[in-house]
């Protein structure tokens, strides 16, 4: 594995989502000086939190899969994420609701699940879904440690047993196609296989080795933690600070010193100059490309994943049919993914993801108010509607979505609003998001594993990039590897921090009121 040559005692790491907070922990586990500097008040990044009116808002993710990913973070320092963050497991971890009227709570617990899809769909889908769980499973122990928990220098990487493992399980193949194996009914097809477009790619078109995405929404768990998504990088960052950790907030970097490629300092917007022996940038790739006044040369221009549309709404009333996380699914499937990678339109017969979090934290919200988190994939900017376009543009979507909700049986939904923001391409754009998009660069075969950016830029020795849109992607457990993976480009590995995530504290053993993230006021 390449490393950052020559000294790496002090590391500004720039940018405090949570890659870089990762990233940050990561390298403090391994003896390294870090300063962290952020150009907004506080930690976050995607995953931020804002007040509105007296609701508590994350403003990014709010699906937390792969806990012990973050765990293994906190460990570098001998710090736990379960003493920080009082998680809660979801159960269901979904609700999907689909145009026939139907309904199917999607549990990660195997038997529950087994017995719901025979319920939902019959014994024989019910045993398909067993030997689903079984390949997704198998699919994981493939790929984790080799494809995707990895630095990769070479496509030549590649070539190794574990890739002969993941061609025998299909994973070379198409992702419907292998889901339909499994199980024949179209309802459940999707349950297995809408993750796809995390990833940026339309099932019908992305590799079956994706299904990994559904391994961790449908096997590994769904969490929630209390004080919301935002608890987890506040825990962080707390956990960061503890353990030596100079953090920086509205410090914005405007600059990198460089002397015969490699820099020497720091340069924020204010003046200040920071000297440092290694920098690691999270920030947006054409941002950080800026940066270092290099952009990487590509045979074809990236592709960037759909954007979406969020209705935030404080509401004075919810609905009895709405879990924690609940998919609502329209008619329409192909035409849908066409529309949003294909032709850029609006979805006609839109799938949304609906997240209530006062399910589970009622004090994000007043009381006896509920907090509704409405998600309706977009095109990106480059395929479909100019962020310009979207400042008259949002506002009437607003309303068609809200409509839509209403005939999905949220009847009154617009009435019960209290406290509402839509964030569109437009904000996403203004945030710095390359094709207006918060989901990176997608997943296509040409971007993913060594093809996807590396997080060694060639001509600049003691830069590294972490972030989803480097190695390994996109999503909430693989921006958290892709600090690791920063972090091990300049220690040269993890010799020097603890070998793994330490076990599990049972349910009795964590605290009633948690100390770091959920013990601060998140606004």
């Amino acid at each position: 594995m390449k490393t950052v040559p020559g000294p790496t005692d002090h590391v500004v790491v720039v940018g405090a989502g949570l890659s870089g907070l990762a990233c940050a922990l990561h390298l403090l586990g391994a003896g390294r000086r870090v300063t962290l500097v952020e150009r907004d008040p506080g930690p976050g990044g995607r995953a931020g939190q804002v007040r509105l009116g007296g609701y508590q808002v994350d403003t990014g993710p709010t699906v937390l899969t792969m806990p012990d990913l973050a765990e293994e973070a906190f460990a570098a320092v001998g710090d736990s994420l379960y003493r920080r963050v009082e998680l809660t497991p979801l159960h269901p971890a979904y609700r999907a609701g689909f145009a026939d009227g139907t309904s199917l709570d999607v549990h990660t617990d195997g038997d529950a699940m087994e017995a719901e899809v025979r319920r939902f769909a019959g014994p024989a889908e019910a045993a398909g879904y067993r030997r689903l769980r079984a390949w997704l499973e198998q699919l994981y122990r493939a790929q984790m440690r080799r494809f995707i928990d990895t630095n990769f220098d070479s496509p030549f990487q590649l070539a190794h047993p574990d890739l002969a493992r993941l061609a025998a399980l299909g994973g070379f193949g198409r992702l419907d196609a292998r889901i339909g194996r499994f199980l024949n009914d179209p309802r459940l097809q999707r349950v297995f296989s809408f993750q796809a477009l995390y990833a940026g790619v339309a099932p019908a078109r992305a590799l079956a080795a994706y299904a990994v995405i559904s391994y961790m929404d449908t096997v590994a768990g769904v969490w929630f933690p209390k004080g919301g998504m935002h608890a987890l990088p506040r825990a962080m960052a707390d956990a960061a600070a503890d353990a030596g950790a100079e953090l920086r907030w509205s410090a914005e970097v405007s600059a990198l010193e460089s002397v015969s490629g490699r820099v020497r300092a720091v340069r924020l917007a204010s003046g200040e100059r920071i000297p440092c022996d290694a920098v690691v940038l999270t920030c947006e790739l054409p941002a950080a490309h800026r940066l270092m006044g290099r952009t990487p040369r590509r045979p074809v221009r990236l592709r960037h994943s759909p954007s979406a549309v969020i209705l935030h709404a404080g509401t004075d009333r919810t609905w009895p049919g709405l879990a924690h996380h609940t998919l609502s699914f329209g008619a329409a499937w192909e035409r849908t993914f066409d529309e949003l990678t294909r032709t850029g339109s609006l979805m006609s017969d839109p799938s949304l993801l609906i997240t209530r979090p006062t399910t589970h934290d009622p004090s994000l919200a007043p009381p006896g108010r509920h907090l509704h988190y409405v998600l309706a994939p977009c095109p990106n900017t480059d395929v479909g509607p100019s962020a310009a376009a979207w400042r008259d543009l949002g506002p009437r979507y607003r309303d068609s979505l809200v409509a839509e909700l209403e005939r999905r049986g949220l009847d009154g939904f617009a009435d019960s609003v209290q406290e509402e923001m839509l964030v569109t391409p437009l904000d996403w754009a203004a945030q710095g998001h390359a094709a207006g998009s918060p989901f990176s660069v997608s997943h296509t075969f040409a971007q993913t594993g060594p093809f996807r950016p590396r997080n060694l830029v060639r001509g600049v020795d003691n830069v590294v990039l972490a972030g989803c849109g480097t190695t390994p992607g996109v999503g909430v457990p693989t921006v958290l590897i892709s600090g690791k993976l920063a972090a091990s480009r300049v220690t040269g590995g993890p010799g020097r921090r603890p070998s793994g995530p330490r076990p599990r504290p049972a349910a009795a053993d964590l605290p009633s009121t948690p100390t770091g993230a959920g013990a601060h006021d998140p606004s």
